[in-house]
């Protein structure tokens, strides 16, 4: 029997693994057949949380889309994974070094009675460069940029962290086509792995709303990185503030983010649902 345990960061729900005692057989279609809404137990997709490659850090996660895809990086997934790892008494400690496909990150475990209420996740630098998101258009960086995408011309910003998102701004993004427009821009020729794809609104200075259309997964209730590519969006357009910490408003709950020159910080909740066992 393999057990699982049922997590959400702001509505972004994975199906968490715990592989330091147990070990998964594919993957890849475990996460498809597992993060089906009808015939399967529901989510994002699955998160294996393994043993460190260095015995100084405390955990390593892995993560699978819903389509079974491999994906680098989840900052609501990572703040669950701390969750999981105090609360299960694998740690005692309120600051975790964990492993991703794309460097170490550092948690700050927000712990009220006992319980992790909340995580500070140093999600690492922002990066801007083309090359690295990567996206296929010239120039250092790719801020405000029209580009026309299936006959439609949009604004885009490409932020990579950890993995490649694209933001636009709108004044309504409850009338957004997400479902119709998301897939699209997730599959555009200029981004050869795909790519998260953000759009948002500026509700005030500092302070926004967003909806994702996460690659791999369509879209979700909350996207970590989405939300911090979007914060670096509105610094970089000038609708938000550097070194300040901005709402960020999604449809699963609020994130906080702040960009520095250091660092984007992600700080937010995570929720257990439930846990079980099903057959290998």
């Amino acid at each position: 029997m393999l057990k699982f345990i049922k997590m959400h960061g702001c509505g972004n729900d994975y199906i968490f693994f715990d592989c330091f005692e147990q070990t998964l057989p594919d993957p890849e279609t475990l996460s498809r057949k597992l993060s089906d809404r009808n015939k399967g137990i529901g989510g994002d997709g699955i998160i294996l949380i393994c043993p460190p490659a260095d015995p100084a850090n405390d955990a390593k996660m892995l993560m699978y889309n819903a389509d079974g895809t491999s994906a680098a990086m989840c900052g609501n997934a990572i703040r669950c994974v701390g969750k999981y790892l105090y609360e299960s008494g694998r740690t005692a400690k309120n600051t975790l070094n964990i492993e991703t496909l794309v460097g170490l990150k550092i948690l700050e475990l927000i712990i009220l009675g006992g319980v992790v209420n909340s995580v500070r996740v140093n999600m690492g630098t922002a990066s801007l460069s083309p090359a690295s998101i990567p996206v296929d258009l010239v120039g250092d960086s790719i801020i405000g940029r029209e580009v026309k995408i299936a006959g439609h011309k949009y604004e885009i910003t490409c932020v990579s962290m950890g993995n490649p998102n694209a933001v636009i701004f709108d004044d309504d993004i409850d009338r957004f086509e997400m479902e119709k427009i998301g897939p699209v821009i997730e599959c555009a020729k200029i981004f050869p792995e795909r790519t998260n794809f953000e759009v948002a609104q500026i509700i005030s200075r500092n302070n926004i709303r967003m909806r994702v259309w996460n690659r791999g997964a369509g879209e979700t209730m909350a996207c970590g990185t989405g939300a911090c590519s979007a914060a670096v969006a509105a610094v970089l357009m000038g609708y938000c503030d550097k070194d300040t910490d901005i709402t960020v408003q999604v449809r699963g709950g609020v994130l906080t983010v702040k960009y520095t020159d250091a660092a984007v910080y992600m700080t937010g909740g995570c929720e257990k649902v439930f846990e079980g066992e099903m057959p290998v």
